[in-house]
């Protein structure tokens, strides 16, 4: 019971770690993958953001 629960706990951080690397939705790093994601491979959500936040801006 002890061992699952480290276990879980482990990659309970592990996951948290690899989420810290992902750039913030709508930054210039995130905008700059999208484009090299193969548009087939976006959700409906990803592309709503790609659209909201890298090419309807003013920047």
């Amino acid at each position: 019971m002890t061992k699952k629960i480290i276990c879980l706990a482990l990659l309970s951080l592990f996951t948290l770690g690899l989420a810290a690397c992902d750039p913030e939705v709508g930054s210039k790093e995130w905008c700059a993958e999208m484009k090299e994601k193969p548009k087939g491979d976006w959700s409906a959500n990803e592309a709503a953001d790609y659209a909201k936040n890298c090419v309807l801006t003013s920047d």
